[in-house]
């Protein structure tokens, strides 16, 4: 009886390469390769769903997007998707490069929002984090991980705060981040109470990615303090390792209006000041963003001849004197922030005089330059890359 014999390109030679040089070759590919390489074997199969390659994997792309070109603004990638999602067809993401923004793909998002209403809470190394914002003034917020070059996603499980009874009195804010010291991910959910007096403390619990679980965690500061949810739709920023809110604090009677971060690693709050001069803008739109690294603090407003925008950077983290103001970009409408690309330019919708039309437009925020781009819908924006993240997680759908 014949022997069953395996294919050529399995059998083993002298001449093959060792098994440690060919992984380190395919942790350099891009990850949609890497997903059809693991139908060669069963053993790069086992390799490439390893944490560590996949951590490897992530490693390599963040390498070469800052050797792009030598000073950190390679070409990048940007996903958008339309806040409104109340249709009978389930909602596109569009990926667009960074600069741009010419059109590369459309992708259907695999799961439905039942209130019509969606938000991109934060891109972290190609994982997506979606919700349904239409019910932020609820427990039951359905909350979505998704990375749609591996074409996998799962839906959180329900907050451990569900049962406080004050549910329908609250207002949900949300953050996403990267745990790099634990190559984890985190989602943060802070619920306040406006309305409610006496002033209830925000409630604040964290999932994370590896126990697949919520947890509460204490605010800890010694200032009354109520997070705004106020920087939709732009995520909120993730700089030196924190995400970052803005609020209301109060303290001895007085009220102030501050930065609250969130230590990712160690799981701390801290109060951060604004910028002194932006305290005497006349403001519509206060927006949080991360700048090249840096955190970002913009105002919408409008002086006696025109709307404006202005824009403060903090130079040294967590430093109050560090602040600079980088520019003032005068505008003839009404517009909002939505966020900065990975390169810099400031993206912004305006709402034509008429009121019945919506203009995208990007500005270069050295130039100060516009740029029109064709964006049909109010949208979410976010910056976006191909990686392997969560394709070793547990209770994932794959599609």
């Amino acid at each position: 009886m014949s022997q069953t014999r395996e294919p050529p390109i399995l059998r083993r030679r002298k001449n093959d390469l060792p098994h440690d040089i060919v992984l380190n070759i395919l942790t350099r590919l891009p990850a949609k390769s890497l997903i059809r390489f693991r139908c060669v074997s069963k053993t790069w199969d086992s390799s490439i769903t390893t944490s560590y390659f996949i951590s490897t994997h992530l490693n390599n792309l963040a390498h070469n997007h800052d050797n792009g070109d030598g000073d950190g603004d390679g070409d990048g990638y940007i996903i958008y998707m339309p806040w409104d999602t109340n249709s009978s067809n389930r909602a596109v993401c569009t990926v667009a490069f960074d600069r741009t923004f010419d059109r590369i793909a459309e992708i259907e998002i695999p799961f439905d929002f039942t209130t019509g209403r969606a938000q991109i809470v934060g891109s972290c190394n190609g994982l997506l984090c979606l919700a349904d914002i239409g019910k932020l003034t609820t427990s039951k917020i359905f909350i979505y991980l998704w990375n749609p070059s591996i074409k996998k996603f799962k839906r959180l499980p329900d907050s451990c705060l569900g049962q406080l009874g004050l549910v329908q009195l609250s207002c949900v804010t949300l953050g996403f981040a990267y745990h790099p010291e634990n190559n984890d991910y985190k989602v943060v959910r802070i619920s306040s109470y406006p309305g409610m007096k006496p002033h209830l403390t925000d409630q604040v619990e964290v999932y994370t990615l590896s126990s697949d679980s919520w947890r509460k965690v204490g605010m800890s500061l010694r200032a009354n303090v109520m997070v705004y949810v106020n920087n939709f739709p732009s995520p909120m920023p993730v700089v030196s390792g924190a995400l970052h809110w803005m609020a209301r604090v109060v303290e001895d009677e007085c009220k102030s209006d501050m930065i609250v971060s969130f230590d990712v690693n160690s799981e701390k709050f801290r109060l951060l000041g604004m910028p002194d001069g932006s305290k005497s803008i006349v403001r519509f739109q206060t927006c949080l963003a991360s700048l090249k690294g840096k955190l970002a603090f913009l105002t919408f407003g409008q002086s006696e001849r025109d709307y404006h925008y202005s824009m403060w950077v903090m130079r040294e983290y967590g430093v109050l004197e560090s602040w600079n103001q980088l520019f003032v970009v005068p505008l003839e409408r009404i517009s909002a922030c939505i966020g900065f690309t990975m390169c810099g330019w400031l993206l912004i919708h305006s709402v034509e005089s008429n009121y019945q039309a919506v203009k995208f437009v990007l500005v270069d925020t050295e130039t100060l330059h516009e740029k029109d781009f064709d964006i049909q819908q109010p949208s979410c924006v976010a910056t976006f890359m191909e990686s392997l993240a969560l394709l070793d997680g547990a209770n994932t759908v794959s599609y």
